[in-house]
């Protein structure tokens, strides 16, 4: 079994903001990947950005050049870098591992205003 707990969500005007973490415990020896999911009231979970390694990341198009998924294996933690945030990101943010979810933390609300 693995653990995952997120942090860092909030509320922050449109253009700010904010870094997202995913400390996993448990059984992380066996994650090799890493993904960020969001939910938005209303719409399904899309993948917004996973990570294989560190040179193997890949984003939806709705988040790049804006967002940057990143990983501390020494930590056991995922961070999810959120720039430039626009209203349309406000969502419930899960983080996931491996990338294609077995596990899945609980969920942190990011909201944007106007």
């Amino acid at each position: 079994q693995v653990q995952l707990v997120e942090s860092g969500g909030g509320l922050v005007q449109a253009g700010g903001s904010l870094r997202l973490s995913c400390a996993a415990s448990g059984s992380i020896f066996t994650i090799n990947s890493m993904g960020w999911y969001r939910q938005a009231p209303g719409k399904q979970r899309e993948l917004v950005a996973r990570i294989i390694s560190s040179d193997n990341t890949n984003y939806a198009d709705t988040v790049k050049g804006r967002f940057t998924i990143s990983r501390d294996k020494v930590k056991n933690t995922a961070y999810l870098q959120m720039n430039s945030l626009k209203p349309e990101d406000t969502a419930v943010y899960y983080c996931a591992a491996p990338w294609i979810p077995v596990y899945w933390g609980r969920g942190t609300q990011v909201t944007v205003s106007s």
